[in-house]
């Protein structure tokens, strides 16, 4: 049975549902650990917003080990739909109408029902067939409340220091939050499709719903209904004349297209919205979308050529400038994981990698290192993923990152004008232009990260940071026999001379000298015998 929206709602005070927030979360004994299974059980019994979260949670490799993200892929919107009468509550308090004035048919039965809305077909009184996406009354108040409710739990249970080393709650509550705040804004999503639409109107094949501007609100969203085939359906699409093959390679080069060119992306490519219709690839649903900014376009572009040239140096650096990384990073450890991930493929064409498989674990050594990745860029690896399951269903022979590579190395020729077929010379004069036009971009990123105070200087020293701690007690030891034997030279000029007062007929400021000096010294015997016995 799908849980009431009520019971997750403002029908509850904050006292009583704080309440029923701790007593979930005591029944699942969350003070004594956690695990996968158990965490998704926690946000399936706290209700929609936590479902949503979990979602969330379920994108961020870098952020989650890679049980805990699969787990958490299971979490599904379990929803009551909302009755009519609610339905048009929300819609006349928009409009200031009546229904009937706007829609000459509407649905009762909705298309489907999600924690923040629900959509319905209807009918416009011009006649034109529209999707109505109505949001759920008070559901912005109620999410608040929750998120502000659950930040008290943590600190009353005290669950980050149960669970600091799987996840800061309150950097997941944040992040959950400004997404959700977006999401249950109709205006954002009616203007990411208009600009989707707006980048993509040359190419024929792809289309997308015309927003009714008209009808819209913050909290009704009125667009064109789409019809066609669905994407996932290979005997149907085979049946009206459709090629697979061509569908899987034209929504692929159209996807790599959004990420390196637009750097704006639909983050949620699933089948369900994705429609053929009328020869063309029909895109839908815009609530959820990736924007990467400029200099992130150029760091994707040189990780998809670092994986196709095989350099694993490129590759760790795109890492560490996209990257957030506070705590101190084995800098030879991290290279040497991304040595052992490239050693892995390097064997491989583009066309037999698993793009899967290969996100997940450059964001699994993200994560062992302690380096999380902005926003756009784990929307971005959720969305390949995705695209990558989809496109495959409808042509396993298609490589979503062969297609990338090939775009990229497409770019990089046509700017230059160069052919493919270049001569040994020709080849060192492209990648001396290439090193060229790349220094201004890694000065600017040079300069970002100093202004962060995130430049690092990766000394290979010893094959490791960790015999530093053996280097520095050297340093120290040396620096205090350095100290000893001056304060005894010190000492002994003193003692040449007549100076008072004295003690024991040695200069005070001699006397306190050597006993200084005697006093290093045997804590530098003491610490070279503990040493030794302690490696025997």
């Amino acid at each position: 049975m799908p849980k009431e929206i009520q019971n997750n709602s403002g029908s509850l005070s904050s006292k009583h549902r704080l309440a029923q927030i701790i007593a979930i979360l005591k029944k699942h004994h969350l003070t004594k650990g956690i695990d996968p299974v158990k965490l998704r059980m926690i946000l399936e019994d706290l209700g929609p917003t936590f479902v949503k979260i979990g979602q969330i949670m379920s994108s961020r490799q870098d952020m989650f080990s890679e049980r805990y993200c699969q787990e958490l892929t299971q979490l599904r919107d379990n929803v009551a739909p909302m009755n009519m009468a609610t339905i048009r509550t929300v819609v006349e308090d928009e409009y200031g109408t009546d229904l009937e004035d706007i829609f000459m048919t509407f649905d009762q039965v909705p298309l489907g029902s999600a924690s923040i809305a629900q959509v319905h077909k209807a009918t416009l009184r011009n006649g034109k067939q529209i999707v109505v996406k109505v949001q759920r009354p008070s559901i912005y108040n109620m999410m608040e409340r929750d998120i502000s409710l659950v930040r008290r739990a943590i600190q009353l249970l005290r669950l980050n220091e149960v669970l600091g080393s799987v996840v800061d709650l309150n950097i997941v509550l944040d992040e959950f939050w400004q997404t959700a705040k977006e999401e249950m804004d109709f205006l954002n999503e009616a203007q990411y499709a208009e600009h989707f639409i707006k980048l993509n109107e040359d190419l024929l094949y792809i289309g997308a719903p015309h927003i009714e501007t008209e009808y819209t609100t913050s909290k009704v969203l009125v667009m064109e209904y789409v019809d066609g085939f669905e994407i996932d359906n290979r005997d149907l699409l085979l049946k009206n004349g459709y090629d697979n093959h061509e569908i899987a390679v034209k929504i692929s080069e159209n996807y790599i297209k959004q990420i390196v060119d637009d750097g704006f992306f639909h983050a949620d490519p699933h089948p369900g919205n994705l429609r053929i219709r009328d020869g063309k690839i029909v895109w839908i649903d815009f609530g959820m979308m990736g924007i990467l900014k400029r200099e992130d376009k150029d760091l994707m572009k040189q990780a998809v050529l670092a994986i196709g040239n095989n350099d694993t140096q490129q590759l760790a650096d795109v890492i560490l400038v996209l990257g957030v990384h506070e705590d101190r990073i084995d800098y030879t450890l991290f290279y040497d994981d991304i040595e052992n991930f490239m050693q892995h493929y390097v064997s491989m064409d583009l066309k037999d990698m698993n793009l899967g498989d290969a996100v997940q674990e450059i964001f699994t050594i993200a994560h062992k290192h302690h380096i999380s990745m902005p926003k756009g860029v784990s929307m971005l690896a959720r969305g390949l993923v995705t695209m990558e399951s989809t496109v495959m269903h409808l042509d396993p022979h298609i490589s979503i990152i062969e297609v990338a590579a090939n775009h990229v190395a497409g770019h990089i020729l046509k700017d230059l004008d160069i052919k493919k077929e270049l001569s040994t010379t020709g080849k060192k004069v492209y990648d001396a232009t290439q090193y060229g036009l790349n220094i201004p971009i890694q000065l600017s990123e040079l300069i970002r990260m100093i202004m962060k105070g995130r430049i690092k200087i990766n000394l290979d020293i010893m094959d490791s940071s960790v015999p530093l701690n053996s280097v520095n007690h050297m340093v120290n030891k040396l620096t205090v026999g350095i100290v000893s034997a001056g304060l005894l030279m010190a000492s002994s000029l003193l003692c040449t001379t007549q100076m008072s007062p004295q003690f024991f007929g040695i200069p005070a400021i001699g006397f306190i000298g050597y006993m200084t000096a005697i006093g290093l010294g045997i804590w530098l015997l003491i610490t070279v015998l503990k040493e030794r016995k302690y490696r025997k």
